[in-house]
């Protein structure tokens, strides 16, 4: 039958190239299950789209398919996470209000102490846990920023406005550029470590960061310029935008700048260099729903199995010192800076998310440090594992808590 079947392929000229069909195939049902669960889960439940779309992820992941069955991430995958990632970090970066941070000084105090605290807290628990020096700091860097991506997803898609969220913005802006800063310079520890100049060590995070922020000014630049012309919620000045952030993207990789920094501080930068309010298109369209689909599905299928069972209890310890971190610092300043207890519950909960910015760091340290990196994956990938459904519900009940929400929207 299949030599009929051949036959029958040759004589009407068709070639089929099996194994980009299946992958499209894959694909085409991941896209499908993701959407129709996602929407399941929010009409049904009140729970956000992304749970439904981490759980097609987990069940990927289950089945021996996440993208970390391979040991790495491959390079079109890491292209969509950049990509979906970037639109959410730009959308986050331009409700984000620097000049609060004039009149409330006591948050970016707030913000340092939150981030340090964690980092030394998470370090401290994996030092006492058995890791070693590197281990312990690299899981302790993964552990500082809180989830942008997850944070502005759930708020956008109900609708939530009011100081615990405004504060959830601006702590997660500003620990996702500490975290990403720490990032590098564990990198440049690690080259010291293995032998290399020190004066390129040194240099290299410097370069990361003056590229980065030279790109994101331009980006900003390049977005104003077409607000003022074009209504950003038309189609087509939808797809210029999203062509500006491809092409920041394409060239943030080609200089080896930071993929996570340069649409965040676009972002900023736009918000601050203007009074004008930003009415931003629903993730930038069709194509920028399926990339965050896309997304938190990579995130949620990004643990193997086994890395599980062999780092998940170092994994939860991990997480709950992280927790315990944030809520303290969170807990023992924000009173300075006008924040009801109330709030606060808000915010230290609504911090919890540890999702696509931690795995686009642990993916730098793997392109760059291979074999560490597979040392740290049972560990890191299992707290992402972990967090990837928590943190959307810590975020939509931090939210809903704080009254800051319908209690449902249909």
């Amino acid at each position: 039958m299949v030599d009929q079947w051949l036959q029958a392929q040759s004589f009407l000229g068709v070639v089929v190239d099996w194994s980009s069909t299946r992958a499209l195939l894959g694909l085409s049902l991941v896209v499908i299950a993701g959407a129709l669960i996602g929407e399941g889960v929010f009409r049904f439940l009140g729970l956000p789209r992304i749970v439904g779309y981490s759980l097609v992820g987990l069940g990927v992941a289950v089945s021996g398919h996440g993208v970390a069955a391979t040991g790495e991430i491959p390079p079109v995958v890491r292209m969509i996470l950049d990509l979906a990632l970037a639109l959410l970090l730009f959308e986050l970066g331009a409700r984000v209000r620097l000049r609060w941070l004039r009149t409330n000084p006591f948050l970016l105090v707030t913000s340092l102490a939150e981030s340090l605290l964690t980092f030394g807290t998470v370090y401290l628990a994996m030092r006492y846990l058995g890791l070693d020096t590197p281990s312990a700091a690299a899981v302790a860097v993964l552990a500082v920023p809180a989830s942008p991506a997850v944070i502005a997803r759930v708020a956008s898609e109900f609708g939530a406005e009011g100081q615990v969220t405004e504060r959830v913005y601006m702590l997660s802006a500003l620990n996702t550029l500490y975290g990403v800063f720490a990032s590098k310079l564990l990198l440049a520890w690690l080259d010291l470590d293995q032998g290399q100049n020190p004066v390129q060590a040194i240099v290299q995070p410097l370069y990361v960061f003056v590229g980065s922020f030279l790109l994101a000014g331009l980006l900003g630049y390049g977005v104003a310029r077409v607000a003022r012309g074009l209504d950003l919620r038309n189609e087509n000045a939808t797809l210029l935008l999203l062509g500006l952030i491809t092409l920041a993207l394409a060239l943030t990789k080609t200089f080896g700048w930071s993929t996570l920094l340069v649409p965040l501080m676009a972002g900023l930068w736009l918000r601050n260099t203007t009074e004008r309010p930003w009415v931003w298109p629903r993730h930038f369209g069709t194509a920028g729903g399926v990339l965050v689909l896309m997304l938190f599905v990579i995130v949620g299928s990004a643990w193997p199995v086994e890395g599980l069972a062999a780092g998940g209890l170092l994994a939860l310890a991990a997480m709950a010192a992280r927790a315990a971190a944030k809520s303290a610092a969170v807990f023992m300043l924000g009173w300075f800076s006008g924040q009801s207890l109330r709030q606060g519950v808000g915010v230290s909960l609504a911090l919890t998310p540890l999702s696509a910015t931690a795995l686009v760091m642990y993916a730098d340290l793997q392109g760059s440090h291979a074999g560490f990196a597979a040392q740290l994956a049972p560990v890191a990938l299992s707290s992402i594992a972990i967090m990837e459904l928590l943190g959307a519900l810590a975020v939509l009940g931090a939210l809903r808590s704080a009254g800051e929400i319908a209690a449902r929207r249909p």
